[in-house]
């Protein structure tokens, strides 16, 4: 009985944490509030999606562009600074997620 428990509620823990992260990328960044500043082919307050796609095509930088939407920053695409966004806000595997689609573009 001890190990159909523990079997239990480590499924019902995983299934907890699936739900915790969006469906999509799309979703993530809505509920991030990314959207509130960018936008996937026009500049609003920061940069397009696309924008960011071409300016670091070819190129690894999830690790970098992670440290950023993490701490936020100003100066690359402008004086207006980016807020920093912490797991509280968008969880690790929804920004590598949202990162990975916004890099395809």
């Amino acid at each position: 009985m001890k190990r159909f428990t523990l079997i239990a509620a480590t499924v019902g823990a995983l299934a907890c944490s699936f739900a915790a992260q969006a469906a999509t990328p799309d979703e993530a960044m809505t509920k991030a509030g990314c959207v509130a500043c960018h936008a996937k082919d026009k500049k609003i307050v920061g940069p397009a999606f696309k924008d960011i796609a071409a300016k670091y095509k070819g190129q690894d930088v999830m690790a970098k562009l992670t440290e950023k939407v993490r701490k936020g920053g100003s100066g690359v695409w402008g004086p207006i600074p980016m807020a920093p966004n912490g797991p509280d806000k968008i969880s690790d595997a929804d920004l590598k997620a949202v990162l990975e689609s916004i890099l395809k573009s």
